[in-house]
């Protein structure tokens, strides 16, 4: 009997965001088939698995798409540009679901987010849904929680950025400076031009694919837009730091109240299914202890000794699990529309 469920396909399935997706559809079981098809020049046709089940990973062309519903972009922007090609080419209506961010300036674009959405929130047809960086996903939930309880004048956030935003490459880079530094060999500088290990960075160097300002950019861009359809407050003064660290966003983040805040009455505020409190007398979360976990957690608040209307906040999360599961989320609610065509 043929399988009439709608066919999703997941292009860039070895990279290190479609390996996250995977587990979390995996955890999900939507009322979806699911194939995976690789992304770069080098995925050739192989055996791997999902949910449990072998299932053969194919390479990307025309063929390989004909069949999907949806087509979810997880590799790097070069495939996401191929599959728009590719899709035009063959006339194809599947809806795509955009992680890469490829297609955010596109006039079909919708940004997402469906952890900050209204309940019943649907986008228009023919959308290209564009998930939105985890950093602004994380940083949109902590603020508009506190506007909703307190009136906020003021906010100025710290994003500590990890290697594994810039994909596998970035993880390996640093990785590779890492044991070259401690074997005093020299550094590959392929993903940053910069020394990561053992360093922080504030801009990579001008020979990198991507600018660290532009990535900073966008998750402004993307924090001003969550925070409309969230109805929350006004966006922050951000600064962006690439730390040397492999997975997991750190957040420091400053908030100005219109009164003085009561820290305990702070952690009272967040106490909601997405956040996970460190409240006093708890040890502050860290994101190699938050690894695989959802949501954010959040702690250390404390009053800002200098000013007695401000509070500090520690937040992590976890970048790739907080970007699959706003994914699947969008999936749902597509997979939904299409079962009920």
């Amino acid at each position: 009997m043929a399988d009439r469920r709608p066919l999703v396909a997941i292009v860039g399935s070895p990279s290190l965001l479609g390996r996250e997706l995977r587990e979390v559809l995996a955890e999900r079981r939507l009322p979806a088939s699911i194939k995976l098809i690789g992304a770069e020049d080098e995925d050739t046709i192989t055996l791997t698995e999902h949910a449990g089940e072998p299932v053969v990973m194919t390479s990307l062309d025309e063929e390989s798409l004909s069949e999907a519903q949806v087509v979810v972009l997880a590799g790097s922007r070069a495939s996401s540009r191929k599959v728009a090609q590719m899709l035009e080419r063959t006339g194809s209506a599947a809806a795509l679901l955009d992680l890469t961010a490829s297609y955010e300036d596109s006039p079909r674009a919708r940004l997402r987010a469906p952890m900050l959405e209204p309940p019943g929130f649907r986008a228009p047809a023919a959308t290209i849904h564009v998930v939105a960086h985890p950093a602004a996903i994380a940083l949109a939930l902590l603020l508009t929680q506190l506007s909703r309880r307190h009136a906020l004048r003021n906010a100025v956030a710290h994003v500590f950025e990890p290697a594994s935003e810039r994909g596998r490459e970035g993880v390996e880079e640093l990785k590779e400076q890492t044991v070259s530094l401690l074997t005093f060999k020299g550094l590959p500088k392929r993903v940053f031009d910069e020394q990561l290990g053992f360093n922080l960075l504030i801009r990579y160097g001008s020979s990198a694919p991507e600018a660290l300002e532009e990535v900073e950019q966008r998750i402004e861009r993307h924090l001003v837009s969550l925070l409309a359809i969230a109805d929350g407050p006004a966006p922050p003064s951000l600064r962006l730091i690439q730390a040397p660290v492999f997975h997991g966003h750190s957040f420091s983040v400053w908030v100005e109240f219109e009164q003085d805040p009561d820290p305990l009455e702070l952690e009272k505020t967040l106490a909601r299914p997405e956040f996970d409190v460190r409240g006093r007398g708890t040890e502050a979360p860290n994101a190699v202890g938050f690894a695989g976990q959802s949501g954010v957690a959040v702690g250390a608040i404390e009053a800002d000794r200098n000013n007695p209307r401000a509070a500090w906040f520690w937040m992590v999360a976890d970048n790739l699990r907080l970007a699959a599961e706003n994914a699947v989320e969008v999936l749902a609610q597509i997979v939904g529309s299409e079962s009920a065509t």
